[in-house]
């Protein structure tokens, strides 16, 4: 499936709604974040959710600030628009796949 551009309206109209979705808080010029995107884009292929990619400087600024997002990449796991899951920072692909099991049966 992959990681689908994420916009401010996307939250009221799809995450609300979604059972569950991943969001990646990032930035452009941010390293750790360009690490993770590709682990997330593989990993989107083994789980049936949505995979959301978030610039905090574009289209998802007014999510990520309502979000209190103070670094990126952060990943959010949401259950009908409800945080139920945070991950900061970049751990490595083992460690983001263990979040991400934790959440997704």
């Amino acid at each position: 499936m992959g990681l689908l551009q994420f916009t401010d309206r996307d939250f009221e109209e799809k995450i609300k709604n979604e059972e569950l979705s991943i969001i990646q808080f990032s930035a452009s010029w941010c390293a750790p974040c360009r690490s993770l995107s590709p682990v997330l884009e593989k990993l989107s292929q083994d789980y049936p959710q949505n995979f959301w990619y978030a610039d905090v400087e574009e289209g998802g600024i007014n999510t990520a600030s309502a979000m209190g997002i103070k670094g990126v990449p952060s990943t959010i796991v949401f259950s009908k628009g409800l945080e139920i899951g945070r991950l900061v920072g970049f751990p490595g692909e083992v460690k983001v796949k263990e979040f991400l099991d934790k959440y997704i049966k």
